[in-house]
């Protein structure tokens, strides 16, 4: 046996080997240790030879899938061996093989996954600059591929592997030596990577496999161009067979079975969906909040109301992918609109979904192998709800409703078929008998009768014999050890016929048996063995006929998640008074009385609704400003919401709202450092500015480019709250000045950027499309009433201290703020700086004491007329020579700085450039 157990576990190294001996799963030499350890259950050891012991530990078979998920959720492998012929047949050592390898992305026990989130394992590599990437839920059947090349590679497949958030990856060619890429996903929460053989990436081996798999002749079908096999593939869709097919290879490797539920390969583009990256996400919280990482708070929390496992996973793709298809767009739309206008169609359809399980992931079980008699009555059930939802999905007039009931299947065969075969509450193994039904199989029946007809005649035998021997206490028993047996008491034995042979001596009794009773013996329990025998083979079958049906199955599941998305998203329209979006191919976002999902809801309702226009060259920058609490953030958030509720086909939170086609949305949104990369809160700023910048850039047609130019569209959506606040005052205003200009010349780019920097609004005139906005406020009794509303123009002052007050400050507190504030107000007059930059306040408020007494005496200068175009301070050399420290500076250093400054070629020079510029001619002054 050990050598047996050697051989196996030498196959499945990278494995937790659980071993079936008897009723247990039992752990060896380091898996031993290990499962201990994590499982916290008692390290024994066993005699392993020549006077050696082996460290030794197990579970009980009958619990193994609670013990297995602990130690997959921990990112191990487990591979269970199982004993696969009968040991009262066997010669010699029981054969065993390793029936399933259990790992993190290919998880099959209910229990250990989320209803509503898909539980995908991925494949990627990279090759000439384009990579491909490969992802399958093993349980749903879902199986996804798409091939990313043009610019940014690496970011966009990045980005892909965040959306889908797999629970392990495969590590291709190309990915193990990136470096950038490998920390990504050391980096990722709760990802286990696997380093796959670079073989099972060949393209043509690949290619082997997916027509294996899908019984076809060619991939044509699924939309990979299948090229001559003398060709190398990797010109023409070669990665993504590659991700695909060694995806495929390590499924059937691990799951030992068909797959028969995954029917399908879906080749998908990056470029038909809005483009959002991890950081979009999370400022969002369109999944999770930021918080805990729970759903509460989020956007899908607000809009789920599916009532089926189906529905809830395909909501969230949804939200995580909005479309860019008008057509798609529209066509759900109209599904939602129309079951917001009947009420009765709507509550009719979701009373019948509640009937359903989770059809994807039980036929996914049956068509492994690890369906249940339970799961079989659990799809029986559901099935049983589909005539009622066909007949009600009659009549419905738009084009998703009608579609779906043209192609809906009621599957009545498969729900006679378990109707008719499985009884209404089987036991929870299938090893154990009483699974089918009374009338399904004749032979069965037959049996049944003779063990049922048993009970009867053991009654009979024991009051015969009673009669018989004239023993009263005599009775007839049965254990699983000695058997049938009658039992007779000591003080009764002088009456045993001569006829009973005895079989088992007591203390108190004696137990025997006769020939009628072995004859019968041999019957019933032949009966109960042939019972069991037969009824897991008819269980077998029946699951087997029912997996030949997996594509039927799956296509009426998608079809239960499309009607059960429509509907949550028509009952939430109702109950909140969202309003159907027109979504066009235009570039601009109007938005009247627009709120915010999530905000609404947790306030119960009661929420200032605000209007929003974004129009390219017109109103494309919102520069929004406004003291902290005034809702700046909420508003900005709630645009990009009801933009990604629209392109995902779902009513939205305003009175009236006309959505230019959005292609990405960006954000730099909240103050956080990345300490595992080892960047600042200002780092980030900076590396997701450029981003934006970058994507901006290249989303701009190409100048003088002809008919096959860079067709991306250049429909951005960016939100930015408060840039450049992780660096000093002027470095952060510079950067934020900056960063406006450039992306309101990129074009398309539609902009909500906040700030506290109110020497921004002077843009407004002059860099094109900028629009100042400021949140209202109003003081009453001396403390600031925030109105949630936005209005046009800049803000007229802060509210910092008022705030701080509200944050509980004591009064002592504030009233030193207070006091800071006027004393820096008083020594940092307005316009200190020199004419020719046109901004409030360029000297640091914290500065030495020269500094102000230099900017007060130039502003004096100034007003008296004492500055001539000889020099800023005034007089000539001699005049400033005999002034000593009376005068600002010499008439020499003042003509340099002029001379300096006439020189400077202003229309070509950044902010950057500039203020780097000022601050040397400061320099010179203060000499």
């Amino acid at each position: 046996m050990l050598r047996q157990y050697k051989a196996i576990k030498e196959q499945y190294s990278d494995a937790i080997l659980f071993f079936r001996l008897g009723d247990f799963y039992e752990m060896f030499y380091e898996d031993a240790e290990l499962a201990s350890r994590e499982l916290e259950i008692t390290l024994t050891s066993r005699e392993a030879g020549k006077g050696q012991r082996m460290p030794m530990c197990g579970v009980p078979y009958h619990a193994a899938e609670m013990y297995i998920g602990k130690l997959v959720k921990n990112g191990h492998k487990v591979a269970i061996c199982e004993q696969v012929e009968d040991p009262r047949l066997a010669k010699g050592i029981v054969r065993r093989e390793v029936i399933r390898v259990v790992t993190p992305g290919t998880v099959t026990d209910f229990s250990m996954l989320e209803e509503k989130v898909n539980n995908y394992i991925a494949a990627i590599a990279l090759d000439r600059g384009k990579a491909g990437l490969a992802a399958c839920d093993v349980l749903t059947g879902e199986f996804i591929v798409t091939e990313i090349t043009g610019e940014d590679v690496e970011r966009r497949l990045v980005n892909e592997i965040a959306r889908i958030e797999p629970s392990e990856c495969l590590v291709g060619p190309g990915v193990r030596e990136n470096e950038r890429l490998h920390e990504f996903l050391s980096g990722l929460r709760g990802l286990s990577c696997t380093y796959y053989g670079a073989e099972h990436f060949s393209p043509g081996t690949a290619r082997r496999v997916l027509l294996e798999h899908f019984q076809v002749a060619s991939l044509e079908a699924f939309g990979i161009h299948d090229p001559d096999s003398s060709r190398d593939s990797r010109d023409t869709s070669g990665l993504a067979v590659s991700v695909a097919g060694a995806l495929m290879a390590y499924l059937r490797e691990t799951q030992k079975s068909s797959l028969a539920h995954i029917v399908e390969l879906k080749v998908y583009s990056t470029a038909n969906y809005m483009t959002m990256n991890a950081s979009t996400r999370r400022s969002l919280e369109l999944t999770e909040n930021a918080r805990d990482g729970s759903r509460k708070g989020s956007l899908l929390s607000v809009l789920d109301l599916t009532v089926t496992p189906m529905g809830g996973r395909l909501l969230r793709r949804w939200i995580e992918q909005p479309s860019l298809d008008l057509d798609e767009i529209n066509r759900r739309l109209s599904a939602v609109e129309e079951f917001v206008g009947n009420l009765m169609l709507r509550d009719d359809l979701r009373r019948l979904l509640k009937d359903i399980r989770d059809i994807e992931r039980l036929i996914g079980r049956i068509s492994c192998g690890l369906g249940s008699a339970r799961d079989l009555v659990a799809l029986s059930t559901s099935l049983g709800a589909l005539p009622g939802i066909k007949m009600a999905l009659q009549g419905c007039d738009s084009p998703a409703l009608e579609g779906i009931a043209s192609r809906f299947d009621d599957l009545k065969d498969i729900h006679d078929l378990l109707d008719k075969s499985l009884v209404s509450d089987p036991p929870a193994t299938v090893r154990e008998g009483g699974m089918i039904r009374d009338g399904y199989d004749a032979e069965l029946d037959r049996l049944r009768r003779v063990k049922n007809e048993g009970k009867t005649w053991i009654a009979d035998l024991e009051a015969r014999e009673r009669e018989r021997t004239g023993i009263k206490s005599l009775k007839v028993g049965y254990n699983q050890v000695f058997g049938y047996y009658i039992e007779v008491t000591r003080p009764n034995l002088h009456l045993v016929p001569e006829d009973y042979i005895r079989k088992q001596t007591m203390a108190n009794a004696e137990r025997f048996i006769t020939p009628e009773l072995k004859e019968f013996e041999s019957q019933v329990l032949g009966a109960e063995e042939r019972i069991i025998e037969i009824e897991y083979n008819l269980f077998v079958d029946i699951r087997d006929k029912v997996s030949a049906q997996a594509e039927r199955i799956l296509k009426v599941a998608t079809l239960i998640a499309e009607l059960d998305v429509f509907a949550s998203l028509a009952e939430v329209a109702e109950r909140r008074g969202y309003v159907r979006p027109e979504v066009n191919a235009g570039d601009s976002i109007i938005i009247k009385d627009g709120r915010h999902p999530v905000v609404e809801a947790m306030l119960d309702g009661v929420f200032v609704p605000n209007d929003t226009v974004l129009i390219p060259q017109e109103n494309q920058v919102m520069l929004i400003t406004g003291p902290n609490m005034a809702g700046k953030s909420t508003y900005i958030r709630q645009v990009a919401l009801i933009v990604i509720m629209a392109q995902m086909g779902s009513f939205v939170p305003a009175r009236e709202a006309r959505i230019g086609i959005v292609d990405q949305v960006l954000t730099r949104i909240g103050a956080g450092d990345d300490v595992s990369a080892g960047y600042s809160t200002f780092m980030m700023e900076m590396i997701e500015a450029r981003e934006h910048l970058v994507a901006a850039a290249r989303r701009r047609p190409r100048p003088g480019a002809g008919q096959h130019a860079d067709r991306l569209p250049k429909h951005s959506l960016v939100l930015v709250d408060e840039l450049g606040r992780g660096t000093s005052t002027y470095d952060g205003i510079a950067i934020a000045q900056a960063y406006v200009e450039a992306m309101a010349r990129a074009g398309g780019c539609k902009v909500l950027f906040s700030t506290h920097f109110h020497e921004l609004t002077r843009l407004e005139g002059e860099v094109e499309g900028v629009r100042n906005y400021h949140m209202e406020t109003v003081v009453e009794e001396g403390k600031p009433v925030f109105l949630y509303k936005i209005a046009p123009g800049p803000v007229a002052r802060s509210f910092g201290i008022n705030v701080a007050r509200m944050a509980g400050f004591d009064a002592a507190f504030c009233r030193r703020a207070e006091q800071i504030l006027k004393d820096l107000e008083r020594r940092n007059p307005e316009r200190l700086q020199l004419s020719f930059f046109d901004m409030a306040a360029p000297f640091d408020m914290a500065v030495p004491a020269e500094r102000v007494e230099l900017a007060e005496q130039l502003k004096s200068a100034q007003q008296e007329g004492e500055c001539d175009q000889r020099g800023i301070g005034g007089g000539d050399a001699a005049a400033a020579g005999e002034a000593g420290d009376g005068g600002i500076m010499g008439d020499c250093a003042g003509q340099e700085v002029l001379d300096c400054i006439r020189d400077l070629d202003l229309d070509n020079m950044t902010p950057i450039q500039a203020l780097q510029r000022l601050h040397e001619l400061r320099q010179k002054l203060l000499r």
